[in-house]
Formats: C-alpha cells, structure tokens, sequence
C-alpha cells in the first residue's frame, strides 16, 4: 500500500473519530426519528405485570435491576420478575418465558444483541417491549429518540411511557459451501461486504476501553480490499450485478456518533432503505464520508440508494453478513425482507402529558 493511501486513511479515520465526537454533543438533541403511521399512545394500564430479560455481564445490571424493582414497588405493582441471559442462550427462551408468564410489557436490559433477539420472540405477540439501554452501540434505542445515556430516563420510559409499532426486518442466511442456513430478525440496520468485516475484527479489549470508536481502528485495517461481484434483485425484479464493499439494509439509520447514515430510513414506513457502496480508492471512500456526515444530496456513483419490501443478493464467494452490529456467519446468498408494523415499543409520550401511577417515582 503506498504512502499517500496510508495518510488518507489515517486522516479520513481521524476525522471520522472527531466528527462522531463531535457530532454526539452537536446533533443528538436535533435529532428525532418520528413516525410515518401513528402517533405514540399511552396503554392505558394501572397496573402491569412486567417481565425483565436482563443480560448479567452488563456493568449497569445490577443498577437497572435494582431500579426497576424501586419503580415497580413505588407504583404499587407486584415485583418484576427477572430472566437472565446466559452466553448459550442470549435471549431466546428468556423471551418465550416472560411470554408464557403473561406479561404486560418486557424490558429489556442489554446490548443490541439481546434486544434484537428477545424482540425476535416479541414480534407479532403485541407485547410492548421497553428499552433498558446496557450496550455500546444502543442502536435501537438512539433511533427511537432515547436518552443512552440517562439510565433512570430510559426505565421511566420504558415502564410508564407511551407505545407504538415499528418495522422489523428479516434476513436469512445461506452458505453453499457449508450447506448452513439461518433466518434472524433485525431492527436497525444488516449488511454483506466490509461493515460485517469491520465489525468481525474489532479488538474487544479496545471496544470495552473506548466504545464505538474501536470500529474506527478496524475499518482502517479493513479499507484498503478488493471489491467483490454480486447480484441483487429488489422486490421480484431481474438482478443486476455490482462490485460492491459493502451492502446494507436499513430500518432506520441512526449510528453511534450522532450519524444519520441513512436520512431516508424510517422505522415504520414498511420499507428498507438498501445501501450499495462501491469505492475503488480511498478517494471514493472520503467522498462517502463527506456525503454522510455533511448531509450532501448529491448522487455519488460510489453510494447508491433503493427502497424496498424485499432484497436477494447473491454472490459467487462466501460473503461475511451482520445483524444491528453483531456478525452473522458468512454468506453466499441472502434474503432480507420488511415485516411492516410488527413490533410494540415503549416511547417517550408528550411530557406536558406524561402519565405515571400517583405516588411513583424511581
């Protein structure tokens, strides 16, 4: 790799860590991810029996454990009960459990990995799920206008607040040269090519030390490859055949950093917003940062933009994929499909309407 590509890789990831910093300070109180379909509506419950999948390795756990329990005492309801994660299984039974204890909302305490699974199991059962914010990312939570970092805000919210239906996403899985398959919900945004690269090699230890920005030290490393072919058809019609990076699918799009990386994409609009980047050159990559980060309507060739119910793409080598920020196995086919309006979150309401049980408070 020649000198000059190095510098601009450097530079484009040093300003890329700058403008998230940045961005974080400057943009998340004017950003609002609001609804295509309804409005926000209170449920109407004085009382409500509620179930809790809680991931334990979380370092806040214990402090939303106990917090949750304080407002459900407060509000005169009987005590949550709690459903643990464990790493065989990062949330699937616990949310079939909180199912079958007929509860009337389920929080969720975690990362993204345990939000997408548990609403995996939520989905179509019209059970709200609230938002207890414990991971990195907290992609979900940041598109549904949550404060990520205002833990005893997300809990008031998540048990007290208002409701609405958002999208899910499918997408399922095929190796040829494995013979493996798989099919996984997501709410945020999955991807083929470079994003699921990236995500694959993140250092942990580094991702533990300073949160999202690890990810930049990996797309470094990861930047400079080859572009690969694959075909992708767009609801039923013929395929057409790129050289891609990356490929990703979008419910909505907003990342760590106080980025909207997909402005178009809205959470309940029964659409997903496919991105398809193909730079060549470190020049094509900073002019798609420019494009991200800036807000530039112009159309670059290098990052193109679809709306569709369904996606296949295809691809002759096996392709590594991801699901709202977790790594999925590689893939040589996927299929990725909206499911309009299937799932129930607890939002933030009105504030000069805010309703709480008297006497509540955590």
């Amino acid at each position: 790799m020649s000198d000059l590509l190095i510098y601009l890789i450097a530079l484009g990831a040093l300003a890329f860590a700058f403008s998230s910093w940045w961005g974080v300070r400057k943009l998340k109180a004017r950003h609002i991810r609001s609804a295509v379909h309804e409005e926000a509506h209170h449920p109407g419950l004085e009382k409500q029996k509620v179930a809790v999948v809680l991931n334990p390795i979380k370092a806040k756990s214990e402090e939303a454990r106990a917090s949750i329990k304080r407002a459900c005492l407060a509000a005169g309801w009987d005590e949550p009960r709690f459903f643990e994660t464990t790493v065989e299984d990062p949330g699937f039974s616990q949310g079939r459990a909180a199912l079958a204890y007929e509860a009337d909302v389920v929080l969720v305490g975690g990362g993204d990995g345990t939000v997408r699974v548990v609403a995996e199991t939520l989905a179509g059962s019209k059970i709200p799920m609230g938002l207890v914010p414990l991971g990195t990312g907290n992609l979900l939570a940041r598109n549904l206008n949550l404060d990520v970092y205002d833990l005893p805000g997300s809990i008031d919210t998540a048990l007290f607040g208002h409701q609405r239906f958002i999208d899910t996403a499918q997408m399922g899985i095929v190796n040829s040269r494995t013979g493996h398959s798989s099919k996984h919900t997501f709410l945020v945004i999955a991807g083929i090519g470079l994003d699921a690269e990236i995500l694959g090699d993140t250092n942990d230890g580094l991702k533990r030390a300073v949160g999202w920005l690890a990810y930049t030290e990996a797309g470094v490393r990861h930047m400079p490859g080859r572009r690969k072919k694959v075909s992708i058809a767009l609801d039923d019609q013929p395929e057409q055949t790129r050289k891609i990076r990356s490929l990703l699918f979008a419910n909505c799009g907003l990342i760590p950093g106080g980025i909207d990386f997909v402005p178009q994409a809205m959470i309940d609009d029964g659409m997903l917003d496919v991105v398809v980047m193909s730079p060549r050159s470190a020049i094509g990559w900073v002019a798609m940062y420019a494009k991200v980060v800036f807000k530039h309507k112009r159309h670059l060739p290098v990052m193109t933009y679809y709306r569709s119910g369904k996606a296949v793409i295809r691809c002759a080598e096996p392709m590594p994929t991801q699901l709202d920020g977790d790594p999925s196995g590689e893939a040589t086919s996927v299929t990725v499909r909206v499911d309009p309006r299937s799932l129930l979150v607890r939002v933030k309401g009105d504030p000069t309407a805010h309703w709480m049980p008297e006497g509540s408070t955590l």
